[in-house]
């Protein structure tokens, strides 16, 4: 995984206009600023997300993520397995990320924050 300084500029302009996309969807809503500026990603992680399901979908494991998402939503005896399995798939796609684009490593650590801690990450 190869991003330029180009690519990475227009990821993070795309991303910059989803973020206040959502940011005014929710201040139209009657939600708290404050609050929304907490709980919406920021541009960096927005871009770290894109990032994650291009290497998701380039390695055909898309549907399969997002199955073990899915699933580990439900109140089956395996649901905490599945978030499991799926933490740490996305997890080593993040350090991938973090490793092939240093400037986004605070957006993985972010999303990488995200994640369950029910999983143990290799080391490296």
């Amino acid at each position: 995984m190869r991003v330029t300084e180009a690519q990475l500029a227009r990821l993070r302009e795309i991303a910059s206009i989803e973020r206040n996309v959502i940011l005014e969807h929710l201040g139209r809503e009657g939600q708290d600023p404050a609050e929304s500026l907490t709980i919406v990603p920021s541009v960096d992680e927005l871009v770290v997300r894109e990032l994650r399901d291009d290497l998701l979908e380039e390695r055909g494991r898309e549907a399969e993520f997002l199955l073990a998402r899915l699933a580990g939503r439900s109140s089956a005896d395996d649901a905490a397995e599945h978030r499991r399995n799926a933490d740490e798939l996305e997890f080593s796609l993040l350090r991938e990320i973090a490793e092939a684009c240093p400037a986004l490593t605070a957006g993985v650590w972010e999303a990488a924050g995200r994640l369950g801690t029910g999983f143990r990450a290799a080391a490296p």
